[in-house]
């Protein structure tokens, strides 16, 4: 067994001063020791004989009382670092910031045009070419705000009752956002939130030709940048999450 010769650290800690333990072992509940003589306990010089000192020092600490146990094991604890979520920041490449920028343009002009048009109802705005091809009509429809379906289920009055170009503004933030993030899970919010997109720009074609009769230039541009980004967070979703973009 090794020398284990021990000195008092206070009443409720001793430190090691025996040349086969490293000096800067942290100090340890006098549970770990004999009583009588301050001897190291004898099972922590057996565990030693075919274990590191720290492996020793673990197995024994699991004899002491609950709080003097968790303290060992708190001391022995590697120092703790930053906390690593597998997610680093990235240059999301121009190809999605253009197209989210392109969408967020386009749906604050919808807001301006939806404003415009409910100040005044004789306001013509630039898309809107014909009786056929306008954007503000569809924008003042009531399609244009919870996409016409959050009124019949939450009430006019809802929160969530808002004009699509306000959940534009923010998808194309988020998409933003996630795609400056480098790691899994926002590889993954890409893709599901350009699905729920994708959703939306199908629901709203449908409604825009086959139920307003209406070609609205604002909103298929605005499908076609949904779909852009579809395509794009599927690509990086496939990619390994080291590989440099090179868009």
């Amino acid at each position: 067994m090794p020398d284990s010769r021990l000195v008092c650290n206070c009443s409720s800690s001793i430190q090691f001063t025996s040349p086969s333990i490293p000096s800067c072992f942290p100090s340890l509940p006098s549970c770990l020791f004999n009583a009588n003589n301050n001897q190291l306990d004898p099972r922590v010089g057996e565990r030693q004989a075919n274990s590191p000192v720290r492996e020793a020092v673990e197995d024994v600490a699991l004899l002491c009382p609950a709080p003097a146990r968790w303290l060992v094991l708190f001391q022995l604890a590697p120092p703790a670092g930053p906390v690593d979520m597998g997610t680093t920041w990235r240059n999301p490449g121009w190809v999605r910031f253009a197209l989210c920028l392109t969408g967020l343009v386009l749906s604050l002009y919808a807001l301006h045009v939806k404003a415009a048009r409910a100040r005044d109802r004789d306001y013509r705005a630039l898309c809107d070419v014909g009786t056929a091809i306008s954007c503000s009509r569809v924008f003042s429809s009531r399609w244009g705000r919870g996409f016409g379906l959050v009124e019949h289920v939450l009430g006019a009055d809802s929160v969530l009752n808002q004009s699509n170009s306000i959940f534009g503004c923010i998808f194309y933030t988020l998409q933003l956002w996630l795609g400056c993030l480098r790691g899994r899970w926002a590889s993954i919010l890409l893709v599901l939130s350009s699905l729920v997109s994708l959703a939306g720009s199908v629901y709203l074609a449908w409604i825009l030709f086959f139920v307003l009769y209406d070609f609205c230039i604002v909103c298929i541009t605005t499908y076609a940048v949904n779909v852009g980004l579809m395509l794009l967070s599927f690509r990086e979703v496939q990619e390994p999450q080291g590989k440099v973009k090179g868009h």
